[in-house]
């Protein structure tokens, strides 16, 4: 929609803006009143993600407890020199016979790191569906244990070296970011390194040293919101609205995830926590590690919303400041009614293909849909989908109330939707004309967004 803009000569210009996730305009400075208000608000949420970071943090004991047997290996790295079928019993090799005497695959690796880096080894391989396939010229990784670096029986082959590629692809992803979005890009950029580093930093350390996962989940999503947030958007009253209801919803999704998986009786005990339980040597909150996931899973989709939500209300306030409180949140909730359609979705799909090969493991089993549902491994997807969901749905009623009653608070209207309006008036200094066009322009942009009325019709030329 086409919103107008003064500029500092006193003309008029239009800035369009859509369905994004940006600001269509500079917004001028908040005023000291609504700055105050809402550091006020703010304050007190910023200090306790702070604090509860300080406390959760493991300082001055392990993060990583000592593995236990089984869990740990020494990388090296190799490359296959050579590959062909052969015995699996050829030479002593202790390797699992599958019915025929050629059911393996031998395989020469050249060590290229490692306490024999530079000395070929062999790897025989059985050859099963579930055995990766291997030609010359790939790079691997091994696993080194024990204490002959020389026999080919202390290493195993476990996985691709894929580094190089992945680094490529990073920098396609920022070098495509930077272009479309220069400074803005940067920004984002910044703030995904700063979420990083909240993972990496605190979240995962605290968990592993036994902190509460629920609690860290939510200190730590709280650090990536105020961070992601300003370093991408500014500190503005606009992003600070975002804040605010990224904060509520994120609140709200809290504690429907506790109440849920208590009442569905969520242990969070699937093959990988147990996994982890058994790697770590210690109890951890499995539940606590289920909510923590959907907590962090479901603030990035929510920055998204009350983003978008929040600018839409500021551009239709710029359109039009005459706009009652009930009018300005009727028509922002109609735009936000389009975006979290299509958000739910994104969650839907995005937990589904992550579980896609559970769900095709159920599928096998002859179950019917409501007992597959009802199973601890696909009910925790349920929940954590559909609490996620809720809290994007009502993200855009309260993000749009809280940016409605800030940006009408800040040009004195009636934030009740009372009959006090505030009706733009054209600078000091320029013609009734010029303020006759810009009120028309905006009005009918307004009338546009809105659709209240028939937008209005121009004259034909005449011939």
């Amino acid at each position: 929609m086409p919103a107008l803009e003064d500029s500092a000569d006193g003309s008029t210009s239009a800035t369009f803006t859509g369905h994004g996730h940006g600001h269509g305009h500079s917004a001028p400075p908040a005023s000291q009143r609504t700055r105050r208000l809402l550091t006020a608000v703010l304050t007190p949420f910023a200090l306790a993600a702070v604090l509860g970071a300080v406390l959760l943090y493991p300082f001055g004991q392990a993060s990583t407890p000592e593995a236990q047997e089984g869990f740990t290996r020494d990388p090296v790295d190799g490359s296959v020199v050579a590959a062909r079928t052969a015995s699996c019993t050829t030479g002593g090799t202790t390797a699992r016979r599958t019915g025929s005497a050629a059911d393996c695959v031998l395989l020469r690796v050249e060590l290229r790191s490692g306490p024999a880096s530079g000395r070929t080894i062999e790897q025989r391989l059985p050859k099963e569906p579930t055995t990766p396939e291997f030609a010359v010229g790939d790079e691997v990784v091994l696993s080194y244990s024990g204490d002959s670096p020389r026999e080919s029986t202390s290493y195993r082959i476990v996985d691709y070296q894929r580094g190089g590629w992945l680094l490529l692809l990073v920098g396609l992803f920022c070098a495509a970011v930077l272009a479309l979005g220069r400074l803005r890009g940067a920004a984002s950029l910044l703030a995904l390194a700063l979420t990083f580093g909240v993972l990496t930093g605190f979240v995962l350390p605290a968990i592993l040293a036994g902190a509460n996962p629920l609690a860290v989940a939510v200190v730590g999503a709280g650090l990536i919101m105020f961070c992601a947030l300003y370093t991408t958007h500014g500190f503005s009253a606009r992003t600070s609205t975002a804040v605010l209801g990224t904060l509520a919803s994120l609140t709200l999704i809290g504690l429907l995830s506790a109440g849920f998986a208590g009442l569905t009786r969520l242990t969070g005990l699937d093959e990988s926590t147990s996994a982890l339980i058994g790697a770590l040597g210690h109890d951890i909150d499995a539940r606590g590690l289920l909510l923590a996931g959907v907590v962090i899973g479901a603030l990035g989709v929510l920055d998204d919303v009350t983003v978008t939500q929040t600018s839409a209300v500021w551009e239709l306030h710029h359109a039009n400041p005459g706009l009652r409180w009930k009018e300005l949140y009727s028509a922002a909730l109609r735009i936000g009614r389009d975006h979290v359609a299509s958000s739910v979705n994104t969650l839907v799909l995005a937990y589904a293909g992550t579980a896609l090969p559970l769900l095709l493991t159920y599928t096998l089993s002859g179950q019917s849909f409501g007992e597959i549902a009802t199973t601890q491994d696909v009910a925790q997807e349920v929940v954590r989908t559909l609490v996620g969901s809720l809290g994007l749905i009502a993200a855009v009623p309260l993000t749009t109330a809280i940016a409605a009653a800030v940006v009408l608070g800040e040009s004195g209207a009636d934030r009740h939707g009372g009959t006090q309006r505030s009706e733009p008036r054209p600078r000091e200094g320029t013609s009734g004309v010029v303020g006759v066009v810009r009120r028309a322009a905006a009005e009918g942009a307004t009338r546009a967004v809105l659709a209240d009325r028939e937008p209005r019709r121009h004259p034909q030329p005449r011939r």
